[in-house]
């Protein structure tokens, strides 16, 4: 179980400076391979419902990004905004 959430955190981490269309990726393939484990029982299922999962939130992040614009961090705030590239 460490191992697991040690290896979750990491992927985090690496989607915190990801575009949105990744980021949604990771979440999707994340949830989807927790929901094909749980529906099948076995790694067969997880890979499955992985894959699925991640293009599935790769192509609603690709929708919710606009050409041209890109996302920048406040380096005082820490607030996120979108502004002309």
């Amino acid at each position: 179980m460490k191992k697991t959430m040690m290896a979750l955190a990491a992927t985090l981490m690496i989607a915190a400076g990801c575009t949105t269309a990744e980021q949604t990726a990771v979440g999707g393939a994340a949830l989807g391979a927790g929901v094909g484990a749980i529906a099948t029982g076995d790694v067969g299922g997880a890979a499955v419902g992985g894959l699925i999962g991640g293009t599935a939130g790769y192509l609603v992040g690709r929708n919710q990004q606009r050409d041209g614009w890109c996302i920048y961090r406040d380096r005082r705030t820490g607030e996120r905004y979108e502004a002309r590239c």
